[in-house]
């Protein structure tokens, strides 16, 4: 109930403010991608601000996944050992049991 509370709390604003935004910002601008020639159509997009804003705001969330993603690589891999080893102690540790049982087993009685 409180996660819930608080999720409202957060993200209706949240989405009063963008939604105000992309209203604000609804004008067509152009985005020029040759520095040279700022007037090359070739190289060159019109879209409203609010969405080149956007897809830049997605572009650089997965950029940034990525190379997060990326340098944990040596920590997923030490975990994956360490999980392997883990099971082979584990596996070592349930024969040395059942050997134990054994052993007890053949013992007499007092």
């Amino acid at each position: 109930m409180a996660k819930k509370i608080i999720n409202l709390l957060i993200l209706l604003p949240l989405g009063i403010i963008l939604i105000i935004f992309c209203v604000a910002n609804r004008q067509s601008v152009t985005l020029a991608l040759n520095p040279f020639r700022p007037d090359d159509q070739v190289l060159s997009l019109n879209a409203p601000l609010f969405v080149l804003l956007f897809v830049a705001l997605i572009i650089g969330m997965m950029v940034g996944a990525a190379v997060t993603w990326f340098n944990q690589g040596k920590h997923r891999k030490l975990a994956r050992s360490q999980s392997r080893e883990a099971v082979r102690w584990q596996a070592e540790a349930d024969k040395h049991r059942t050997r134990a049982e054994q052993i007890a087993g053949q013992l007499p009685a007092k």
